[in-house]
């Protein structure tokens, strides 16, 4: 896992990620010149906040951050998890930005993680909570990870820009490691499937996503089902807000999914002097969504093009064996994955693109990053 226990990183990029890793493979890091150039220079909220959620489930770790905000020292200790844990990840970025992290590190912790998350559930930034529960969680089984355990609950829904929302999510650690895997064959769409969501607004607004959404699928396959989760009051948070999440299951169990999430500002918000913002109607939103998944589908894959980094990840992590896995085009996250990977896990992916199909599979021996830290519970 690389001989130099420490690194010197410079700048803001990839700095979830950059943590994630450091934890993993127990590398301390210092990260300096965070924005010194811009007008607000430091750390924003939402990464201050994720150091937060780090010194929640960690121990023996030090976590040490000028005045300024340009400059991070960490060292990881042990990831402990724990049960009732509750965050409130902020308005900044939406909950979807700290479940992988969750994930990732809670399968390597010391006990399993329960936690009651508070924020944005759907955004135009991060993946939405419906894809972690419907999509990512599912990943897990194909690297010997048994899904009993793990679950993601949507107690209220929130919207940006005032959020509100709450979710509870489940992470079960793994006794030793995980399994490689020789993922490739994505198979053929057997079905599509969904969940339209609206936060006060007129449920009204869920049927015409849907009803655009089914024209364009219907064309290709006839088994398609949106579900429709409407919240008002307390469980709809404090802004209006609509959107779809759209999966399409293949043959052979992989699952690819879209986000589209409409925000509408409340009264409050609007200025007298400014106009109110135009925003995008049901039925364009239903198109655009259901265009988007087909974008996904003829991409080619096992993952669709959000999930590349985390399938890097897992495979990187593996024991010292082959895994093998088949993507679309790299996206440039997935790219300075594989960059963040070889640097703190040591592991380089053999990339061979396939001409034929558009797609690229890559290969890996694993690191062997073991859970040491139920070992010595």
């Amino acid at each position: 896992m690389g001989r130099d226990k420490s690194r010197r990183l410079s700048g803001s990029r990839d700095f979830r990620q950059r943590l994630v890793l450091a934890t993993l493979t127990s590398t301390a890091v210092t990260i300096v010149d965070i924005r010194s150039g811009d007008a607000a220079p430091g750390l924003r909220p939402h990464e201050v906040s994720l150091l937060r959620l780090l010194d929640k489930i960690s121990d023996h770790h030090t976590i040490e951050l000028n005045d300024t905000g340009t400059k991070l020292k960490y060292r990881p200790g042990v990831i402990i998890g724990g049960k009732g844990l509750e965050h409130d990840c902020g308005v900044h970025r939406g909950i979807g930005y700290f479940l992988e992290p969750l994930i990732l590190l809670g399968l390597f912790a010391r006990a399993p993680i329960s936690i009651r998350l508070k924020g944005i559930t759907n955004d135009t930034k991060d993946p939405s909570v419906d894809t972690f529960r419907t999509t990512t969680l599912h990943m897990l089984k194909h690297f010997g990870v048994p899904l009993e355990g793990f679950d993601l609950k949507i107690d209220s829904r929130g919207s940006p820009p005032l959020g509100g929302g709450e979710v509870s999510l489940w992470v079960r650690n793994i006794n030793s490691t995980l399994t490689a895997a020789n993922w490739v064959d994505e198979g053929m769409v057997k079905r599509i499937r969904g969940v339209s969501f609206a936060t006060r607004v007129s449920p009204q607004l869920q049927s015409r996503i849907i009803y655009a959404a089914r024209g364009i699928f219907n064309r290709f396959i006839p088994d398609v089902h949106i579900d429709k989760d409407h919240r008002s009051g307390s469980a709809g948070g404090r802004s209006p807000g609509y959107g779809v999440t759209l999966v399409a299951e293949t043959t052979t169990g992989c699952l690819l999914s879209v986000d589209v999430t409409v925000s509408c500002p409340s009264v409050d918000e609007i200025n007298e002097e400014s106009e109110k913002p135009e925003l995008t109607s049901p039925e364009d939103l239903g198109v655009q969504a259901a265009s988007m998944l087909l974008e996904e589908v003829a991409q080619g894959g096992v993952v669709d093009s959000t999930h590349q980094g985390l399938l890097f990840i897992l495979c990187a992590l593996c024991p010292p064996d082959v895994s093998k896995v088949r993507v679309g085009q790299l996206t440039p996250y997935g790219i300075e994955t594989l960059r963040n990977i070889r640097d703190f896990l040591d592991v380089k992916f053999i990339i061979k693109p396939d001409p034929n199909s558009n797609t690229v599979t890559l290969k890996c021996v694993g690191a062997g990053v073991k859970n040491l830290a139920r070992k010595i519970s």
